[in-house]
């Protein structure tokens, strides 16, 4: 038999068949049984361990690479160790040294790939939704070297943006070299991607969880598995390279009280609700630019000259800057100064991103949340001292508030900073802060700051994962029954007149057609019978032309549902356990079914009762 496994042959693969009546549905195709891992699981986790073994090396080449450029731009020497822009003498000239990186980069996208452009994480949920997650194989080269142009010439991105969209690209690019399916595909994707992240900070936690609220869109063994195994793989790499210290180290934390407690969370509320004009600033910004009468080519490097401007008045506002969040984060960096970093850092970095350079956002957000976060947190504890307010846990729970607030990655963001700090007195300060910046984040903005330039693109990203709600009903609990049945030797003729005279069960739009000892044959529909090709004396099994479909009461309706598209029906046969006809599933049934699932979720109701 070709197409469907037979029920005594492969029970693996569907309910049991009565094996009194297997030879009668021996060609019955069912619905396969789900498993949650299988062997192609097993070979998608090796390929994402090499995965994340060469994002690890991927992501120390990128930083390297982004050292080169610096030190050639601003240093004037031939050298691939990570170094600041900040620390220059060049004077004035220096403005220009970002708008000639800009023009570099707006080069490469005009004539190498779009897609470098922005920071990469849109971009690649945007071929996860609508390319089946095929990313073309220039962006594996291209959007590292433009990102190491654009930051190492001063740019004030971080470099895990870049890394994580050359991860994916890479993993994108091994699904396509080999024959995989659309979702491992997209597995592959999120495992280079999570490893990208995980190799620049050491975060193999946040990275998974990153992967599974902005790319994977589910959270199912066969795609966390291989993530997370890069991840490990990634991490590993870059403890063998540059050590097990944390990224942003501070000093130990005190236990939060209770009312220091409280105030973290409206902390948390106070920088989400930053988070939302942060990225309506962002695609204003973004949209300013797309009203200029030059080509889009050029923008980069009108980014580039603000970038120079500003970094000319305030230095440390260049580059990937992950020195002022370590700062920010160890209380070294206050008041005046602090402030100043903020808004520069903001109005560089703003003007740099709506141009459509290449670059990322996590840095420079973890800066501006930080920062914001401390501000508040020194005017708490100098008004509120009784409080016992620690401006280093504000401004941790600052910096991951507001991604959490424009990313709505909650829980990324609040494992992330634990794992940059390795500080576990402030995980409950973070997701109290975390919780409540994504709170009113999702209350006074539709999109974030990842899926609003998709949203402007028409595309519909989701919002929600939640369990299969048909993968939860059974068969059995929601097809129609009693079951309105053909006489397999039946006359045509017969039926005809049935139908005509609109007999109880008539209106139906499809009939099982048993043999003599109750055995299912075949399904037909009122179209089949009412075909005038038909000649009138001809027995109904005649008409039965197709392979027979059917469902067992124990499958689910997801199975069933999975089953009418793979054959291409509208109804399926209902058998008990016996192999017995018991009902009859309709997609109308399916639809019923969802009836539930609405009133559980908008109709509120009581439902206590005493006693």
């Amino acid at each position: 038999m070709t197409g469907a496994p037979s029920p005594l042959q492969q029970p693996g693969e569907g309910l049991p068949v009565a094996p009194s009546l297997a030879p009668t549905l021996e060609n019955a195709r069912i619905p396969l049984e789900r498993t949650v891992v299988d062997g192609r699981v097993a070979l998608i986790s090796l390929l994402a361990l090499a995965l994340g073994v060469a994002a690890g090396y991927l992501a120390e080449l990128l930083v390297r690479l982004i050292g080169l450029v610096t030190n050639l731009a601003y240093h004037h020497r031939f050298s691939t160790e990570f170094a600041s822009p900040a620390g220059h003498h060049l004077g004035w000239p220096a403005i220009f040294i970002p708008a000639a990186g800009g023009i570099l980069v707006g080069l490469m996208a005009r004539y190498g790939s779009r897609a470098i452009r922005g920071h990469g994480i849109p971009e690649a949920m945007e071929q996860v939704l609508l390319n089946e997650s095929r990313i073309p194989a220039r962006i594996t080269f291209l959007k590292p070297l433009s990102a190491a142009i654009a930051i190492g010439t001063g740019g004030p991105f971080g470099a895990e943006g870049p890394i994580i969209a050359t991860g994916g690209a890479l993993g994108s690019l091994l699904g396509q070299v080999l024959s995989t399916t659309a979702l491992e595909r997209k597995t592959l994707l999120a495992a280079g991607a999570a490893a990208g992240m995980a190799a620049t900070f050491g975060s193999p936690v946040s990275a998974v969880l990153l992967a599974v609220e902005l790319l994977l869109f589910e959270m199912r063994p066969r795609s966390i598995i291989p993530v997370a195994l890069a991840s490990v793989a990634a991490t590993g790499v870059r403890f063998s390279l540059v050590g097990i210290r944390p990224v942003f180290p501070m000093p130990t934390l005190a236990t939060p009280g209770g009312s220091a407690l409280a105030i973290y969370i409206a902390l948390g509320a106070l920088v989400g609700l930053a988070s939302v004009y942060v990225t309506r600033a962002i695609y204003w910004i973004e949209d300013g630019f797309e009203h200029l009468p030059i080509h889009w080519m050029w923008w980069p490097a009108l980014g580039g000259l603000a970038v120079g401007g500003v970094g000319y008045f305030v230095p440390h506002t260049m580059g990937v800057g992950y020195d002022n969040i370590q700062a920010i984060l160890s209380a070294n960096l206050l008041g005046t100064g602090l402030l100043v970093l903020c808004l520069a850092k903001f109005l560089s970095w703003s003007i740099a991103l709506g141009s459509g350079t290449s670059g990322g956002t996590l840095a420079p957000l973890f800066t501006l949340g930080g920062a914001l976060g401390a501000l508040l947190g020194g005017l708490i504890a100098a008004a509120f001292p009784e409080a016992g307010v620690d401006p280093r846990i504000c401004a941790l729970v600052g910096m991951a508030a507001i991604f959490a607030g424009a990313s709505r990655a909650m829980l990324a963001s609040a494992v992330f900073a634990f794992e940059t700090t390795l500080q576990p007195l402030g995980l409950l300060p973070l997701l109290g802060g975390c919780s409540a910046a994504y709170l009113i984040s999702a209350l006074m903005m539709r999109n974030s700051i990842m899926t609003e330039k998709l949203a402007r693109r028409g595309i519909r990203v989701p919002e929600e994962y939640s369990a299969d709600f048909l993968d939860q009903v059974l068969v059995q609990d929601a097809a129609s029954s009693p079951v309105v049945t053909l006489e397999a030797d039946q006359s045509l003729d017969s039926v005809r007149c049935w139908i005509e005279a609109g007999a109880d069960g008539a209106s139906h739009h499809g009939f099982p057609v048993v043999d003599g000892d109750g055995s299912v044959i075949g399904v037909l529909t009122r179209r089949d019978l009412l075909e005038a090709s038909h000649p009138p004396d001809a027995p109904v099994r005649d008409l039965v032309h197709r392979e027979l479909a059917v469902a067992f009461g124990g499958n689910s309706l997801r199975q069933a549902a999975d089953h009418m598209v793979r054959e291409a029906v509208g109804r399926l046969p209902v058998l008990d356990a016996e192999s017995r006809l018991v009902g009859i599933l309709t997609r109308s049934d399916l639809l019923e079914a969802h009836t539930a699932r609405l009133a559980s979720s908008e109709v509120p109701k009581r439902t206590f009762r005493a006693g």
